[in-house]
């Protein structure tokens, strides 16, 4: 199986799994191979990718433009670069919220 997070040059890429329109903006958890988080955005208008960057860089204590979405922008499942992170920040801080 795939692994959610993966070391890259600088930084951390991680494989999201987005649901919009949800109560509060949380992580879920590890299903399958992403990281499934809910967003209380709505998937209109790059809403949601904006709402995913900004739940991201709050939860890891980094600025926004430490975050970018690689793929998925249409989609629910996404890739998101991360710079000046470890894998073992990336999942200790996600994985515990």
């Amino acid at each position: 199986m795939k692994e959610w997070c993966a070391p890259m040059p600088g930084g951390v890429r991680i494989t999201v799994q987005v649901q919009p329109n949800a109560k509060k903006s949380e992580v879920v958890g590890v299903h399958l191979d992403a990281l499934k988080i809910r967003l209380q955005a709505q998937p209109i208008e790059g809403k949601a990718n904006d709402a995913l960057v900004k739940h991201l860089a709050d939860t890891l204590g980094c600025p926004k433009n430490r975050v970018t979405i690689t793929h998925g922008h249409t989609s629910r499942r996404k890739s998101v670069e991360l710079v000046g992170v470890t894998p073992e920040e990336v999942q200790r801080l996600l994985t515990s919220a």
